[in-house]
């Protein structure tokens, strides 16, 4: 661990540097010596550090689910080209190129903020020590190591010896027990961040290797945290355990207010969402009309939550149009009554489609003698049709049969009929 502290030297002098002009504000608050003033320095620089690297993270975000996309085609590579792993690759770096995406995109914040993980090691490695590193001279490097968090100095390791610890003016069990709570609380705070991502941010509908290596390092991380952990200084277990709460709320909060489409939080927010759209008639928010413009253009390629959602509108006589707005639909304002009031959209339809109710007199004359012929006759009389009252009507017994089959012509001169033989 020293020799790759010692390869993030580089940074060893800036981050010293945040550190201190963070202890002398906190140092006239609660004194330059306490525990108070140099663990409230290094949770500053976690947060000053995690604020910087918030557009790493919605990249992260973007990228982590541009891959979950992929997941199907990926799948269909790895089968297709499984005898061949060079083509694998290439067809694999093909499909990166042609989405846009990189898979170390998704790694971007942690690697960004390992060289100032690794170089406050390597300044608390220099105080337990008791060497001078970056700006922190002899009087500052003497504050450090009389400032305690609950009894355990900032550069005491749970592996140290009893000499060792002494020196910093501590006991083992002191320092023993304060590092064994951090390191739970750092591995567990690391699990249940992982856990929400799996059971709450991921798409259900399309099961991947992807999901099955999310689900393995929620278990590899906290036993590598763990493992790890006893070997860290306790102002860098401050300094971890401080990144994974910053971690788990900002996770909360992507999760609750911009979930993955397809997954459990995107239900719950599309249900959050109707009763405000309904309640209020129009959505308020930037990100909420960023969402809707989405599910919009989807079409036809929508998910159970949100095709749920647009018949929700529809039924609350609401239409989601395609820049993210919500209007009242045609349907609901031309079923409103003359003084205003909102009327029914089903009734209303059922009222426009019901036909007008005929009288007795009405059905039993006909449709002639009320004035308007049915579909039916108007189809089916000719053009050229005489007028009902020029027809011949039939003899008795004539039948159906026609004027062709009687000897007649159909048109022009008759053929005269041979005399009758008595």
């Amino acid at each position: 661990m020293d020799t790759i502290a010692s390869l993030f030297s580089f940074i060893t002098t800036p981050v010293s540097w945040v550190i201190v002009q963070f202890h002398t504000v906190y140092g006239a608050l609660f004194g330059p010596d306490t525990g108070w003033a140099w663990g409230l320095s290094i949770v500053s620089l976690v947060i000053l550090i995690r604020i910087c690297l918030i557009p790493l993270f919605v990249k992260q975000i973007k990228a982590t689910r541009a891959m979950q996309t992929l997941q199907p085609e990926m799948k269909k590579i790895q089968e297709r080209y499984k005898n061949d792993k060079q083509r694998q690759s290439e067809e694999m770096m093909k499909l990166y190129k042609e989405s846009g995406t990189n898979p170390l995109s998704s790694c971007l914040p942690i690697l960004a903020q390992s060289p100032f993980f690794f170089a406050l090691y390597h300044v608390l490695n220099g105080i337990a020590s008791g060497h001078t590193i970056g700006v922190i001279n002899e009087s500052l490097l003497a504050s450090a190591r009389k400032a305690h968090i609950f009894g355990a100095p900032l550069a005491a390791k749970f592996k140290d010896g009893s000499d060792t610890i002494h020196a910093l003016g501590a006991s083992v069990t002191d320092v023993r027990v304060v590092t064994v709570i951090m390191i739970v609380l750092m591995s567990a705070s690391q699990f249940y961040t992982q856990r929400q991502l799996m059971t709450k941010n991921v798409d259900t509908t399309v099961k991947t290797p992807f999901m099955q290596q999310q689900k393995m390092l929620m278990y590899v991380f906290p036993i590598m945290f763990a493992v790890f952990g006893i070997n860290f200084p306790v102002g860098v277990l401050v300094y971890w355990l401080t990144t994974n709460v910053w971690t788990m709320g900002q996770q909360m909060y992507v999760i609750h207010n911009n979930p993955t489409p397809g997954s459990k939080a995107q239900a719950a927010y599309l249900e959050r969402l109707t009763k405000h759209v309904t309640h209020h008639g129009k959505v308020s928010r930037r990100s909420e009309k960023t969402i809707v413009k989405a599910i919009v253009a989807k079409g036809r390629d929508r998910n159970e939550f949100e095709r749920k959602f647009i018949n929700a509108l529809t039924k609350a006589g609401l239409t989601a149009q395609s820049d993210g707005t919500v209007v009242k639909s045609t349907v609901q304002a031309a079923a409103q009554t003359e003084d205003g009031a909102p009327v029914d959209t089903a009734t209303a339809a059922a009222r426009r489609q019901q036909p007008k109710r005929q009288t007795k007199a009405q059905r039993q004359s006909g449709p002639k003698q009320a004035g308007e012929p049915t579909s039916l006759e108007k189809s089916d009389e000719p053009q050229d049709a005489k007028p009902a009252a020029a027809k011949q009507p039939q003899k008795p017994g004539s039948g159906t049969r026609s004027k062709a089959q009687s000897g007649q012509r159909k048109g022009g001169p008759q053929r005269p009929k041979s005399p009758s033989k008595k």
